[in-house]
């Protein structure tokens, strides 16, 4: 994720201090990996340096000074240049749970119980997740229904390999 972007995103709605912005980002996007303050200030800096963004004034109180920001009209650009962009889709053609499978086998250990074990983790953490989606708001279920078919997938890969462990062995060990 674009934590630069985000921000930006959020600034549309109105210029904001940047606390105001960390709390913004965290109900929204940050439930588990909330923003520290530092990696707020330090992006806003680039986007100031950028001029993807102004200062749009300073609030005097009790603490330090509090800078509001604003979006500027290349920050709008940029943010619907990075809406229209599509993400690139994440493809595992190399991944640890393969490569963990092949050690196995080369290596004369048990290939079925890295299958089994792995298989378990996931179906713990589908278990985990299927609870917080039940809990959770409407941003939650999302974020946690993303998660889940990703966990789906790797066990249907899980038990396809499986299936081929013998044909796999035999292409391995050669």
């Amino acid at each position: 994720m674009s934590i630069g972007h985000t921000l930006l995103g959020l600034l549309e709605h109105g210029p904001r201090h940047g606390y105001d912005l960390k709390r913004a980002y965290d109900e929204h996007f940050g439930q588990d990996r909330p923003l520290h303050y530092g990696q707020v200030y330090s992006t806003l800096s680039r986007l100031l340096k950028h001029g993807l963004v102004t200062e749009d004034g300073i609030e005097q109180g009790g603490g330090p000074d509090r800078k509001r920001y604003a979006v500027t009209a290349e920050g709008v650009t940029d943010v619907e240049r990075w809406l229209a962009t599509p993400e690139k889709p994440e493809l595992y053609l190399q991944s640890t749970l393969y490569t963990k499978v092949v050690i196995a086998l080369l290596s004369g250990r048990a290939a079925e119980e890295v299958l089994d074990g792995q298989r378990a983790a996931h179906l713990n953490a589908m278990r985990e997740l299927t609870v917080r989606k039940r809990a959770g708001d409407l941003t939650d279920q999302l974020i946690c229904d993303h998660a889940l078919f990703h966990l789906e997938a790797d066990l249907r890969w899980l038990e396809l390999t499986a299936a081929r462990l013998a044909d796999l062995e035999r292409r391995v060990r050669g």
